[in-house]
């Protein structure tokens, strides 16, 4: 029963993200699997509204970070104090990774997978994070629809009337 009660929820909770983006098919991941979400994304209902514009993930300081995807380094270097690093990619998204020490520099070609900066400290979460964010022109998207998902499979009964090989 827990097995097919977790694979349920597993199907609700990536149904309940936004469809895939536009473009190239998702790459890597911006820190290794799994991925902890402190932070999940929360779109303001207007463009000044408070909200939350991309996700945290959390990670300790001096994790290595990395393109989710081929594209060009948009902006690498300080914002308000807090190093930031913007890439675009292929489709004309851009995606940023703060705060970061970045390793790229501005103009510089990334591959998917390629780590470009390592996660510093200033973090606004309580614990070190990661603040990942999307943007489509200037409309907010949720990063986590880049992250490839895993496929889901169905493991077969062990015998009529059970759900698994331990009956759960």
């Amino acid at each position: 029963m827990t097995t097919l009660l977790l694979s349920l929820l597993l199907a609700l909770a990536q149904a309940a993200l936004p469809g895939p983006v536009p473009g190239p098919p998702p790459g890597a991941r911006p820190l290794p699997a799994p991925l902890t979400v402190a932070r999940w994304w929360d779109p303001p209902p207007t463009p000044y509204a408070a909200g939350h514009r991309g996700v945290d993930l959390s990670a300790p300081v001096g994790a290595e970070l990395r393109a989710v995807g081929p594209g060009r380094v948009h902006y690498a270097g300080q914002v308000a104090g807090r190093g930031v690093l913007s890439l675009t990619l292929p489709n004309g998204l851009r995606t940023t990774y703060e705060p970061v020490r970045p390793l790229v520099a501005e103009g510089e070609q990334v591959m998917a997978g390629q780590v470009v900066a390592v996660l510093a400290e200033g973090s606004h979460c309580p614990a070190p994070c990661l603040h990942w964010g999307l943007l489509s022109g200037e409309t907010y998207l949720n990063p986590l629809t880049l992250v490839p998902r895993p496929t889901p499979r169905l493991l077969p009964a062990a015998s009529p009337g059970t759900l698994g090989p331990a009956g759960d």
